[in-house]
């Protein structure tokens, strides 16, 4: 069976990257920041920039045919950590209503700097569609 690259209309256009690719039942979830549809990353700081890139992540999930329920892991890469626990109870909520309160293995890393200099955050997921 032949991987699926999966590329949702509603995300701006990838450029020598997928935002998804099925193999099997697993999907792998790239890299997502706060990009809007525009190739903006959002205003609005880290909570504002967690929302869009969360749901870049389960836009391209379900265009796979996934739900947030298959996700198996996720990595999020943050250019402040300090500030995402600042506001974490904020972000947690928008997690739970986007999500629902089931967590996967996951991931924070502190890193220097994301691909877009503006982008605080970058979330990158595993599911397994069952």
């Amino acid at each position: 069976m032949a991987n699926k690259t999966i590329n949702p209309a509603s995300m701006a256009k990838p450029s020598g990257y997928a935002h998804g690719v099925v193999a099997g039942n697993t999907v792998y979830l790239g890299g997502q920041t706060a990009l809007n549809k525009d190739m903006q990353i959002v205003p609005g700081g880290i909570v504002a920039q967690f929302r869009q890139a969360f749901g870049n992540v389960l836009a391209t999930l379900a265009q796979a045919g996934g739900r947030p329920g298959d996700l198996v892991s996720v990595t999020i890469y943050l250019t402040d950590v300090d500030d995402y626990m600042a506001n974490g109870r904020e972000i947690g909520r928008f997690w739970r209503e986007m999500a629902g309160t089931e967590y996967p293995a996951m991931a924070g890393i502190g890193v220097s700097r994301l691909w877009q200099k503006e982008a605080l955050i970058e979330i990158q997921g595993v599911a397994v569609i069952q």
